[in-house]
């Protein structure tokens, strides 16, 4: 099967509990406004990956306590994500996802079942610019919700961790930042210090 993909990072510290393998899918139809993430919208962006190599390059790391799923939206490609999810479940890790929608609509369709039954923690909801709050740990507005899926996580991670953000530089010097918090504010911040 393949994954139409806009970025991996093989070790995050900021997206889920402790250290994960992070996978930004590509394509998103939701376009909710004020999203950090616009380039990951277009679905002809991005490059494909066979699930296969993506399962054995997971399987490699090491110091991974699981892997996350955003984007883009997952459940656009919930029949892929779903397969590596189920192979990384076999081998003990944890699956943490991200979705604009909400869990009751997903539930209602037969392509995301598989990614749903091997999600230990989503957090559902679309970004709204109107209710901003990065007060709880991964959220990015107050009508995002917890779903602890399964027995691994439970609420106790809430006040555990905080929302971080970490920069990535590639080797051909392109800037990369994830995690959760007011990119705007710290791209200004880059800006200042580069000015001075």
């Amino acid at each position: 099967m393949r994954l139409r993909v806009f970025n991996i990072i093989k070790k995050t510290k900021v997206e889920g509990p402790e250290t994960r393998y992070c996978i930004w899918v590509q394509g998103c139809s939701r376009h909710c406004a004020g999203c950090q993430a616009v380039h990951t919208w277009a679905h002809n962006g991005g490059v494909i990956y066979e699930t296969n190599d993506i399962i054995e390059d997971i399987k490699r790391q090491n110091g991974i306590e699981g892997v996350t799923f955003l984007g883009g939206e997952p459940f656009e490609q919930a029949e892929a994500l779903g397969e590596i999810a189920e192979a990384v479940h076999s081998v003990g890790l944890g699956v943490f996802c991200f979705t604009g929608g909400y869990i009751e609509q997903l539930k209602n369709e037969k392509k995301n079942q598989k990614l749903l039954i091997n999600t230990d923690l989503l957090i559902d909801g679309p970004f709204e610019q109107d209710k901003v709050d990065y007060s709880r740990p991964w959220c990015g507005s107050s009508n995002q919700r917890y779903h602890f899926l399964s027995d691994r996580y439970n609420k106790d991670i809430l006040n555990k961790y905080k929302n971080k953000v970490e920069v990535n530089i590639s080797k051909n010097g392109i800037i990369f930042l994830n995690g959760m918090g007011n990119f705007d504010e710290i791209v200004q911040k880059i800006d200042l210090a580069t000015i001075k």
